[in-house]
């Protein structure tokens, strides 16, 4: 059985940092694309960054410069550094992966608040 268990949301201000972290079980992580999706209220999910396998990163225009997404193969584990967080950041985080198909976590909230 895959599991995706994603943690490190929370509330912070505009400008603050937050670390999400997502653990995953059940698949070959190491030959795992994985990802961060978000989907805030009344909008559609979108991809905030990714990573191959191989390690090779991309960011969503809205993430360049402030997130950072990390792998740990020998802890089976995806981070997404978020630094210089904005309003606008606010949503539901996801954790993606995709062996031979697509999996989700359960979402974890991130909220930017003054």
């Amino acid at each position: 059985q895959v599991q995706l268990v994603e943690s490190g949301g929370g509330l912070v201000q505009p400008g603050g940092s937050l670390r999400l972290s997502c653990a995953a079980s059940g698949i070959p992580f190491s030959s795992s694309v994985m990802a961060w999706y978000r989907q805030a209220p009344g909008k559609r999910r979108e991809q905030v960054a990714r990573i191959t396998s191989g390690g090779i990163t991309n960011y969503a225009d809205s993430a360049k410069g402030r997130f950072a997404i990390s792998r740990d193969n020998g802890k089976n584990t995806v981070y997404l550094q978020m630094n210089s967080l904005k309003l606008g950041d606010t949503a539901v985080y996801y954790c993606y992966a995709h062996w031979t198909q697509d999996y989700w976590g359960q979402g974890t909230q991130v909220t930017v608040s003054l």
